[in-house]
């Protein structure tokens, strides 16, 4: 996805792709994470207000969705795990409180052993989607060119920028917050991991074409498309066979990329 593009209809299309293409990962957990990251989290931070918080309990498990959705590093797991629950409290509810000033934000969460700038990302943006998006390698990668600068200073950055872009998008659709096809800036980085994911999922044929294996269709006796066509592009190898590869797309999806 390039992150200059401003077509909202491209911004949607790569948005509704984000269950499929989490789906496809076959990863069960996260699948169940997300589910609780971006529904059951934020309607119980929000029955908390006007003291809103964050429980030791649920700072774990968005730990283990971002680390579960990104690079695994069980040691930061471990740090966010022996926190007390009367410190998480304090510091996530300073913190929200402090919105929509990212950086007191930030910093108010940042006090907590193994929270920096993208875990606390990931916790404001639970709590506020539209001024505080996460911190993804994915989102990074598309909107800063890159994804290796994890500070406070880089995410004030990169927060603005899909904060525009959001508002860009909203401007052009003329839709306002509330109806249908409204992005917050936690929409755009949604977006960018989707087509990011996405396009790992493309397969080069022998045509020369590029085909996508977004539907994760499976067949009787393989794991699942992409298994499909490793295996038929090596029998091709093996054998000198040149079988008719366009049955490969019998069953799923024959979007050309």
């Amino acid at each position: 996805m390039d992150f200059g593009c401003s077509d909202p209809g491209a911004w949607t299309d790569a948005l509704s792709s984000y269950d499929k293409h989490m789906e496809f990962l076959n990863n069960p957990k996260l699948v169940e994470l997300d589910k609780l990251y971006r529904t059951e989290l934020p309607r119980s931070l929000h029955s908390r207000t006007p003291t809103a918080h964050i429980t030791k309990n649920e700072l774990n498990k968005v730990m283990e969705w971002k680390l579960t959705r990104g690079k695994w590093r069980p040691r930061l797991l471990s740090f966010v795990s022996s926190l007390d629950e009367t410190s998480v409290k304090a510091a996530s509810q300073k913190a929200f409180a402090a919105l929509p000033d990212l950086k007191e934000a930030v910093n108010a969460l940042s006090t907590l052993k193994g929270v920096g700038p993208a875990t606390a990302s990931a916790v404001l943006a639970a709590y506020d989607p539209h001024i505080a998006p996460f911190m993804s390698d994915e989102a990074m990668l598309a909107a800063l060119g890159s994804s290796k600068e994890y500070t406070l200073k880089q995410y004030l950055v990169f927060a603005e920028k899909l904060q525009n872009k959001a508002k860009e998008l909203n401007s052009k659709s003329h839709v306002k917050e509330g109806e249908n096809g409204f992005f917050a800036a936690s929409d755009i980085e949604r977006a960018l991991w989707s087509a990011a994911v996405g396009a790992k999922n493309v397969v080069d044929m022998p045509d020369g074409k590029q085909y996508s294996l977004d539907s994760g269709a499976e067949f009787s006796g393989f794991l699942n498309a992409q298994t499909f066509v490793q295996m038929t592009l090596i029998s091709q190898k093996l054998w000198g066979c040149v079988p008719s590869y366009y049955i490969i797309l019998y069953n799923f999806s024959r979007q050309r990329v």
